[in-house]
């Protein structure tokens, strides 16, 4: 039997109380495989219509990243786990084929990820919790091995 190989976990975020559950798991995976993590963060429809309006400064999208990005860090830390992030926007008014799912497989093959940690969260409504969109696509069409918590 092969053991499986694990270099890095892609664990992608919307700061959501579900994406906090899904880095904690992650980055248990990550200690066990001697792997590192890397949290993508993926902005939703709301917010990147907003950045593309102005109705909102990217300065405070980039404020409210970053402050969940430092709780990222600081868990990946304590545990001794390497760790990198990026943001992503999960929708697109210019591509249609742009949307979260597709952009956490893209972003997976792009880093060679893996392993995917994604928060499947119940539809609340939240504009802010984008990732209830992505976990049934990238369940479905993810090459790599996909935990859903």
């Amino acid at each position: 039997m092969t053991q499986l190989e694990i270099d890095l976990v892609l664990v992608p975020v919307d700061g959501s109380e579900e994406s906090h559950e899904a880095v904690d798991y992650a980055i248990a995976v990550a200690s066990e495989y001697d792997a590192s993590v890397h949290a993508l963060y993926v902005l939703g429809e709301e917010v990147v219509r907003a950045i593309e309006t102005d109705a909102i400064d990217q300065t405070d999208v980039a404020d409210d990243t970053e402050s969940f990005t430092e709780s990222v860090i600081r868990r990946a830390e304590a545990a001794g786990v390497p760790h990198s992030n990026s943001i992503a926007s999960g929708f697109s008014t210019q591509v249609k084929t742009v949307h979260p799912g597709s952009v956490v497989l893209d972003t997976a093959e792009e880093l060679e990820a893996d392993f995917i940690v994604v928060p499947r969260e119940p539809v609340t409504g939240d504009p802010g919790e984008v990732l209830e969109k992505a976990a049934e696509y990238v369940l479905l069409y993810a090459s790599q091995p996909v935990l859903s918590v």
